[in-house]
């Protein structure tokens, strides 16, 4: 069983930055693929950047260039630095882990942009 929760979600003008963190627990976690979706209200949620176990990431075009996802092993925690942030960039955005046909999700963190 893996366990995620994520943090570091709140208010932030156009322009601004923003951390998200997501803290997992769980055996064999760093053998899981871990990302960040999001959830725009009234719209699906969508993919946002993805690191696998061996460490190479992957982004969806709006967040080429401006998101960072990185991962720290040790303390078991996925994270997605934003820059340049926009507000249709304002969304719930959740932390998930996936190996195989296991796929585990936090209860997500809401970004606001906004002036």
């Amino acid at each position: 069983q893996v366990q995620l929760v994520e943090s570091g979600g709140g208010l932030v003008q156009p322009g601004g930055s923003l951390r998200l963190s997501c803290a997992g627990s769980g055996s064999f976690l760093s053998e899981y693929d871990m990302g960040w979706s999001r959830q725009a209200p009234g719209k699906q949620r969508e993919s946002v950047a993805m690191i696998s176990s061996s460490d190479g990431t992957w982004y969806e075009d709006p967040a080429k260039g401006r998101f960072t996802i990185a991962r720290d092993y040790a303390k078991n925690i996925v994270y997605l630095q934003m820059t340049n942030l926009k507000p249709e960039d304002t969304a719930v955005y959740y932390c998930y882990a996936r190996r195989n046909v296991l796929e585990y999700w936090g209860q997500g963190t809401q970004v606001t942009v906004s002036s």
